[in-house]
């Protein structure tokens, strides 16, 4: 494998960006959390279920709409401004549908939150949550399209900005909903779904806003000579999307789903495991915006039909993903103590959390070579295979050997949370082997295609 320094830099100025807006969108639901644990136990756990319901049914019909990014980018490569303005407002048409899906799917809520037999008040407030966050689902979407356009064209820096936007309304809107100041009423953790809801539209505006004020591109063109809904163009996009859209939805669930069946453990297990998961949702950042910068930048030159250089950006990728998981290993690593106690004072959960972080250091190499692979592939728009290795490899392998591994003795002793753990490293293994392989493929077909 050769690495190019010069993809290596582009490639940094694309993600870095990137990952300060995951990385400020994550914050968005650390200070939810912190101020409706504030009102109390009942508003937080609230809170918790209600964001287990919402955050994957948005994620997944966001997950539809980031196959954009790959589209324009290719479409950008080859000089296609009318590509791109094609796809952009198809993408608008198909998120009002998405929107109206949502909202089906959101009415069910009060279905799940009554099966799960908690507390009247809990399930009141969750519900509030996810009643009023559901109207803000159509401004999350069109955000996404815009910036999916706007990141397309190699432009990552609007994201970050918006987001922090989004951070200081979504801080006013808590206090003023959750507390009831300024004559609104207190909703207690309710109101953080009507903040997020005010939030998600703030930001679909200012992205809207940039559109129309930057050079790098006209807002006012895209939105003119509007063309009527084409069947075809959304089913592009959709072929392309489900793919990512069932990842997520299956990533989503696996993390999801892990603290229901280690719940009979007792609160050590599950708060042990959700330290170390919170830990490492933040790391994953990292590598996941690596993967989108990939995603651009792949775009950008398949479209352009530079296939030398793709070959040599796909190269350097790689290289650059497994060096940024053994740094984010090596610093986790040492600091794990000091970041655990950041969570917890409790010495026995503390003990369970590190070691827990200890097994997140192995997986980081897989993790990072399955989500660069992931961008690869988004930017050569050959989605197909990401859905069946995600699921396999996330849920026939790593939930069921870590299952195995966390309650049974079939294998060894019963290893608790650890157990699911390894079986989370065995399935991105697994994952990362199988999507690096469909790159080779297609980089191989594409490069024979070209001769």
């Amino acid at each position: 494998m050769k690495f190019s320094t010069w993809e290596a830099r582009r490639l940094f100025h694309l993600a870095v960006p990137v990952f300060l807006a995951q990385v400020t969108l994550v914050l968005m639901t650390v200070v939810d959390t912190m101020m409706a644990g504030q009102v109390s136990p009942d508003d937080l756990a609230a809170l918790s279920i209600a964001t287990g319901v919402w955050n994957p049914l948005v994620f997944t019909l966001q997950g539809i709409l980031l196959a954009l990014t790959g589209l324009v980018a290719h479409c950008y490569g080859a000089n296609d401004t009318a590509g791109m303005k094609r796809f952009f407002q198809q993408s608008l048409y198909l998120s009002v549908l998405l929107f109206l899906v949502g909202l089906f799917i959101a009415h069910f809520a009060s279905y799940v939150f009554t099966s799960l037999n908690v507390r009247a008040k809990i399930e009141s407030l969750a519900l509030g949550y996810v009643n009023y966050v559901k109207w803000g689902m159509f401004g999350f979407l069109v955000f996404t399209v815009y910036r999916n356009v706007i990141e397309g064209i190699g432009q990552t820096k609007p994201a970050f900005y918006i987001s922090l936007f989004g951070l200081f309304i979504n801080v006013i809107a808590n206090y003023i909903f959750i507390y009831g100041k300024f004559g609104a009423p207190a909703l207690g953790s309710a109101g953080c779904g009507l903040a997020t809801s005010l939030v998600l539209c703030c930001m679909a505006i200012a992205q809207f806003s940039y559109s129309f004020m930057s050079k790098h591109i006209d807002g006012k063109e895209l939105l003119t000579k509007f063309e009527l809904p084409s069947l075809s163009i959304m089913l592009t996009v959709i072929k392309l999307g489900f793919p990512i859209a069932l990842a997520t939805l299956f990533e989503v669930t696996l993390f999801a789903c892990i603290p229901l069946f280690i719940a009979e453990l007792g609160a050590i297990a599950v708060s042990g495991h959700q330290i170390a998961a919170s830990v490492t949702t933040l790391l994953f950042m990292m590598p996941l915006s690596l993967s989108m910068a990939i995603a651009i930048r792949i775009g950008n030159l398949n479209g352009q039909g530079a296939h030398q250089q793709l070959k040599a950006a796909i190269n350097t990728a790689f290289i650059l993903a497994v060096a940024v998981a053994a740094l984010v290993a090596f610093v986790t690593f040492i600091s794990r103590d000091a970041i655990v106690w950041l969570y917890t004072k409790d010495p026995a959960v503390a003990a369970l959390a590190s070691s827990i972080i200890v097994l997140a250091c192995f997986y980081q190499l897989p993790d990072a070579l399955q989500v660069s692979a992931n961008g690869v592939l988004r930017g050569l728009k050959y989605t197909q295979p990401i859905s069946w290795i995600t699921f396999v490899s996330y849920w026939l392998v790593g939930f069921m050997l870590g299952f195995v591994l966390a309650k049974t003795d079939w294998i060894i002793e019963p290893m608790g949370p650890r157990g699911f753990w390894i079986g989370i490293i065995v399935g991105l293994s697994v994952a990362a082997i199988l999507l690096v392989q469909c790159v080779r493929q297609r980089l191989e077909k594409i490069t024979t295609a070209s001769v």
